[in-house]
């Protein structure tokens, strides 16, 4: 294989990608390779090679009759991936109340405001950039590696919960409960409320499941 269609490759991958990230694929889409190479401007060689990488990354699943498909988390894998998330984010609030700078703790409450005044879809974006902001504040590489480790997981957990005012509302009170504990070096403080955040969270995600 050449540079350049080894390139493609990687353009194929990161675009689509994003596509499943940003929710333009969704979780239980059929991913035709030459429906995927149209909306991404791409020719299908590349695309069949992104389709196998999201093979390997477990995003994608191929099923008999249809092929490639996003895979859909059962309810058991939602329940575990949202227990791993509340140890690892429990984790980075308590380690962020002790490392994150003023200016870490600024951005936070900005982009906390920034989503209060958001419609969902861009609430979402900026959910996802509040939350690795607390990773980054935590001056702990091996706690990003992990968290960059769930991002797969939680691409296929399906439309954003930030569907309405009042749930922007929730969640930007409990942000803004986590950016306080953090900002007063409140250890403890801050490993609870990430804690009562994620299981908030879950408990709006298995109601929008059940509907």
């Amino acid at each position: 294989m050449s540079d350049p269609e080894m390139n493609q490759g990687e353009v194929a991958y990161i675009r689509l990608l994003t596509a499943i990230r940003s929710g333009d694929f969704k979780p239980g889409d059929r991913l035709r390779e030459t429906d995927v190479a149209t909306r991404l401007s791409l020719s299908r060689t590349p695309v069949r090679e992104a389709l196998r990488r999201l093979e390997a990354d477990g995003i994608v699943e191929h099923r008999p009759r249809l092929g490639a498909v996003i895979r859909q988390l059962s309810h058991t894998e939602l329940v575990e991936l949202y227990e791993m998330r509340s140890v690892l984010e429990r984790t980075a609030a308590e380690m962020a109340a002790k490392h994150a700078a003023s200016a870490e703790i600024h951005a936070l409450d900005d982009l906390n405001c920034a989503i209060a005044e958001s419609a969902p879809a861009q609430a979402a974006a900026l959910n996802q950039d509040f939350h690795r902001g607390i990773y980054h504040a935590t001056r702990n590489r091996f706690l990003l590696d992990a968290a960059r480790a769930l991002n797969n997981a939680l691409m296929l957990l399906g439309p954003t919960t930030l569907d309405d005012p009042e749930r922007i509302k929730v969640v930007t009170s409990q942000h803004q409960d986590i950016i306080d504990a953090i900002a007063k070096g409140d250890v403890a403080a801050a490993g609870s409320a990430a804690t009562v955040h994620l299981e908030t969270s879950l408990r709006h995600r298995l109601k929008v499941l059940g509907r």
